[in-house]
């Protein structure tokens, strides 16, 4: 019985939930598909059209999957519609220069996931002959794809029945069935993997995963639950108990990190010159200007005379132009920057190590964080 074997996995169930599910069946395939039945119906009904879902191509669909972590379908999907127009298939996306794929995600955040995608991308076409893997312990062995991403992509493109677990499915496992567990803690995830796993239907898994994630995206939005419309209402918890708000349970504290930078912006003409950032910081491989990262918030003078390749600024610095302060959000740090602006004349041999100058064309191609573009559009230079 799916009640016996979901306690032996330890999930917190509750009786009348349970009924719901069973719906007076016996055993744990019948009351599994009571469910999965249910969210595949509304999804065919309610569904949005989106291109990913009409391809069993697993290169576009793990394209969706990768630019869809972290993102919303609005902002993903032209982001989805330019790859695949410049990259139509993994030949084209693995012999792409890293700087141009780069380019082409600058917006989207979480760079690490664009490397992985080219990584990914060399890796098929050299190991695999252009051939995705077509199970999901396969798939999970390659660059940047998780269990997440394989499960959709073996479950979507070749049927496999594996699950899916990403944000939204929690939220609905956590507020149909009642589960307390911190889906922050690293321990949780068993529960609900082996939970999840129950509920993929043989015959058609894709299209359930699809449901699951469209259901809990629409109907069990995280502010918003259409709890009215839901076709689960009468066995869900959350509803019953008037726990939305509290499910699923996620204990996470941590404050965000501030960093604090001044940018200096050497202009000289019309080319600005910029460096390529390395090491295993934020924006890794993007372009950006020379900084000077501080602990706090500083007066230009201390930065300037604290930086030795700086401090022939100083006797500069009535002239100096400085912007106020960019607040950037990122998932765990706050960025506050301030634009110096330095124009001739100056000698360029005395100018910090790895800055390289651009015209203005050039300076379009490369890829840069949304806060270097941000003051290049309000100075109206790209």
């Amino acid at each position: 019985m799916i009640e016996k074997k979901l306690r032996d996995r330890k999930v917190n169930l509750q009786p009348p939930i349970m009924k719901s599910i069973l719906k007076k069946t016996d055993n744990q395939e019948d009351g599994s598909r009571y469910l999965s039945e249910k969210i595949v119906e509304w999804y065919h009904v309610n569904h949005r059209k989106l291109p990913w879902r009409e391809t069993c191509d697993p290169y576009r669909i793990w394209l969706s999957e990768v630019i869809l972590q972290q993102t919303r379908v609005a902002q993903g999907l032209p982001y989805y519609n330019r790859f695949t127009a410049h990259y139509p298939t993994v030949y084209a996306l693995a012999a792409a220069p890293e700087e141009e794929v780069l380019r082409h995600w600058q917006g989207l955040g979480y760079y690490t996931r664009a490397r992985n995608l080219i990584r990914c991308a060399r890796v098929i076409v050299e190991e695999y002959g252009g051939i995705f893997p077509k199970t999901f312990e396969e798939l999970r062995r390659l660059p940047g794809i998780g269990d997440y991403t394989a499960a959709a992509i073996a479950s979507i493109a070749f049927g496999e029945r594996a699950a899916v677990l990403d944000g939204n499915v929690f939220r609905v496992l956590a507020r149909y069935f009642g589960l307390q567990h911190d889906i922050a803690a690293p321990s949780s995830r068993k529960v609900f993997a082996d939970l999840a796993a129950t509920l993929v239907p043989a015959d058609h898994p894709g299209t359930y995963n699809q449901a699951i994630m469209e259901f809990g995206a629409l109907c069990c939005a995280p502010k918003t639950p259409q709890c009215s419309d839901c076709v689960l209402a009468a066995g869900c918890y959350a509803l019953q108990n008037k726990a939305q708000a509290s499910l699923p349970v996620r204990n996470v504290k941590r404050g965000a990190r501030k960093r604090y930078f001044y940018y200096f912006v050497f202009i000289s003409g019309n080319r600005i010159a910029m460096r390529k950032r390395s090491g295993r910081d934020i924006w890794e491989n993007l372009y950006d200007f020379y900084a000077a990262e501080t602990s706090g918030r500083q007066t230009l003078r201390k930065v300037v005379e604290n930086d030795e390749r700086l401090r022939a600024l100083a006797a500069r610095l009535p002239e100096l132009e400085v912007t106020p302060t960019y607040r950037h959000k990122l998932t765990h740090q706050e960025i506050y920057a301030r634009f110096v602006v330095v124009r001739p004349p100056f000698k360029r041999a005395a100018l910090p190590g790895g800055l390289t100058f651009f015209s203005r064309q050039g300076l379009d191609k490369l890829p840069k964080p949304v806060l270097i573009s941000r003051f290049l559009a309000d100075r109206k230079i790209l």
